[in-house]
């Protein structure tokens, strides 16, 4: 039959000739069942549309939609909690006194004119004690930058 041609064959929805090939439909219905603004949903070999896959419910009622946390996540959140409990813990331990030190003795002085850090060390110093070391010890309890002195000013040296 020379003129004669043939109307393709549909069957199931999807088919042409036996082949299968996709239909995309618009769909209309609830909020869960609507796809994304502006795209269309592919429609289903029965007929119905796919329905969207909603945001779990905690989530949701958060206010927070579409946040998940990877396994990765997980993982670096409780690190960073073992890592916060441990240093809490740890600045308690780090406190502790290993016994009871011995406090040094000190007496008040008042810087006299013309006096100077190294004469007062030497007054201060034991007997074979380094003068250089007693002038550290009192420009460290009296936390001085340097070792000028004031006439006036008060300051502790320690009783030998």
């Amino acid at each position: 039959m020379a003129g004669t041609t043939t109307a393709p064959r549909t069957g199931a929805a999807g088919q042409v000739d036996g082949v299968r090939r996709p239909v995309l439909r618009v769909v209309q219905g609830g909020a869960a069942d609507k796809p994304a603004p502006g795209r269309v949903a592919p429609a289903r070999a029965g007929g119905a549309a796919r329905p969207a896959r909603p945001a779990p419910r905690a989530v949701e009622e958060a206010g927070i939609r579409g946040l998940r946390l990877t396994r990765r996540g997980r993982v670096v959140v409780w690190a960073l909690g073992l890592l916060l409990v441990a240093g809490v813990g740890g600045a308690a331990w780090s406190a502790q006194a290993d016994g009871t030190a011995g406090g040094v003795v000190v007496v008040r002085h008042v810087v006299e004119p013309g006096e100077t850090l190294w004469a007062i060390a030497d007054r201060a110093a034991a007997e074979g004690e380094d003068v250089r070391d007693v002038v550290l010890e009192l420009m460290r309890l009296n936390d001085l930058p340097s070792g000028d002195l004031l006439a006036g000013q008060t300051i502790v040296v320690p009783a030998r």
